[in-house]
């Protein structure tokens, strides 16, 4: 979670939410991304996915078996979609999104939605305190 810790403020240089996301499968960092939708033009350009998008390719291929993606954040439904398609094994996040979290907050697509063909286990509040501070004192900024 450190890693994506500081991926998230690699965003936050860039203007951008503070989210950071990494893919790990046996200990090895596959994928890393941070929030980037505003320099990219690009809605779909979350941490997470630009995660996804680096692991997919290392490995050449788009399902990640074995793999777990650390997030700073809650994924939302669209994260948590792509997640359920590169059939991540789990996924551990740090602060819970009271307005879009997939993961439980807000909807719960992950990992009990029985219309999925694929379930991605959840460990959520690892190191909350650190990611939800982080972004509190980034939207404090720009008040």
């Amino acid at each position: 979670m450190e890693q994506a810790i500081a991926l998230a403020e690699c965003a936050a240089q860039h203007d951008e939410v503070p989210v950071g996301a990494l893919v790990v499968r046996d200990g090895a960092i596959l994928g890393q991304g941070w929030n980037c939708p505003i320099a990219t033009h690009d809605p779909t350009a979350h941490a997470e996915v630009q995660a996804l998008r680096e692991a997919g390719q290392r490995i050449g291929n788009y399902r990640l078996p074995g793999c777990d993606l650390y997030v700073t954040l809650e994924p939302c439904p669209m994260c948590a979609g792509a997640i359920v398609h590169a059939r991540l094994r789990r996924v551990i996040f740090g602060a819970t999104d009271p307005k879009a979290g997939a993961c439980g907050s807000v909807f719960n697509l992950l990992p009990t939605d029985s219309r999925f063909n694929h379930h991605t286990a959840c460990t959520g509040g690892v190191a909350a305190e650190r990611c939800s501070a982080q972004l509190k004192a980034f939207f404090r900024a720009r008040r």
